[in-house]
């Protein structure tokens, strides 16, 4: 595996999860917002925000940032767009794969 590869799966795993995906989506689109903000026409608890949160957190694509005495969160996408190219990667390496195979079975692979 390579090492881009590697660093992407904690990104894969945080997104895995609906309110953590949209978590990232409602921080991508509106920029940083506070848990009050986040939490506001959800039936999900701040603390249960909080903890999805810093899942997102660990996998670095969220940082919180303190405003006086206010706490928001906001979108980093640096994870994301190395998440991006890792999913790039292997899409590469299986069209080359898929290549491979519709070579050979065409028989343009047959040893001569």
């Amino acid at each position: 595996m390579s090492s881009n590869l590697g660093t992407a799966a904690p990104v894969f795993a945080a997104l895995g999860d609906p309110t953590r995906l949209a978590l990232l989506d409602r921080l991508s689109a509106s920029g940083p917002l506070s848990i009050t903000r986040l939490t506001a026409g959800t039936k999900v608890s701040r603390q249960a925000i909080t903890k999805h949160l810093h899942v997102l957190a660990d996998a670095g694509l969220v940082r919180d940032v303190r405003r006086g005495r206010e706490h928001y969160w906001e979108f980093e996408p640096v994870q994301l767009d190395q998440a991006r190219r890792s999913l790039d990667l292997i899409a590469r390496q299986w069209d080359q794969s898929l290549a491979r195979l519709k070579s050979f079975v065409e028989g343009n692979d047959l040893p001569t």
